[in-house]
């Protein structure tokens, strides 16, 4: 390679990684919800549009739908319960609750826009309607902190750099999301949700300290071999149990003063 035609190879890299940065710093912005800022480059549309697209391939994976309607109406109505009482009511999100017929994997997890999934593997360990909610209004943290526009939006900065590419593919963000590669959530996306589960708890009426116990079962379905967290982009159960001990208090300092 002739080093003229190097050179220019690299000049081009440098201005597509300039355009990519300043492209992502322009979509930083504050989640009125949150009062983080983020870079997002999706709207809500969108978002709503990526969870409805991914949903169906997502309850196959595990699946399907559970069968019984009563343990869905359950469901169904402890999620709407923690949304009508909550800054979630504000929100443009479509929120849905689906109970997947999973015996095996005990998770929960949100899909952007509001598609909710529980399985029946942890749906069958929770001890009682609180800590449903517990498991629910997590979820519901997810979305309304938008952590899943974050990952698409960062996602998409480095496909420019390698790429070029600038428009999002509703398709193909969908796509990577049923294979699993946009629902990771990290360390504080997950220590923010509990905070905001705990909060939405307690605006429904439910007992918050049953999210401890929900974090006892994930921490027992872990066993004693689980992955350290320096090592895992999880919080530890423990590390997360004493969070959410702090946001309880916080909360409730709050509304005593």
């Amino acid at each position: 390679m002739r080093r003229g035609s190097f050179k220019i190879r690299i000049l081009i890299f440098v201005a597509v990684a300039a355009f990519a940065l300043l492209r992502k710093c322009s979509q930083e912005e504050i989640n009125p919800y949150t009062g983080k800022k983020q870079a997002i480059s999706l709207s809500p549309d969108q978002e709503i549009a990526i969870g409805l697209q991914s949903a169906p391939g997502m309850a196959q994976q595990h699946g399907g739908l559970h069968p019984n309607n009563e343990y869905q109406a359950l469901v169904d109505n402890v999620g709407n319960k923690l949304v009508n009482s909550s800054v979630a009511r504000e929100t443009p999100y479509k929120y849905e609750f689906h109970l997947l017929a999973d015996p095996n994997t005990i998770n929960a997890f949100a899909l952007p826009g509001g598609q909710i999934f529980i399985t029946q593997a942890l749906f069958a360990q929770l001890e009682n309607e609180d800590q449903l909610a517990g498991v629910l209004g997590h979820e519901i943290g997810h979305v309304l902190g938008k952590h899943s526009n974050e990952r698409i939006t960062n996602s998409k900065f480095w496909q420019t750099l390698a790429m070029g590419g600038a428009a999002i593919d509703i398709g193909g963000v969908a796509q990577q999301i049923g294979q699993g590669q946009l629902l990771k959530n990290g360390r504080g996306d997950e220590l923010e949700s509990d905070e905001l589960g705990v909060q939405f708890m307690i605006e429904a009426g439910y007992n918050p300290e049953e999210l401890i116990g929900v974090m006892e079962i994930l921490k027992a379905a872990a066993g004693p071999n689980r992955v350290p967290e320096f090592q895992s982009s999880h919080p530890d159960p423990e590390n997360r149990i004493e969070k959410i001990k702090e946001a309880i208090r916080n909360y409730r300092n709050r509304n005593a003063s």
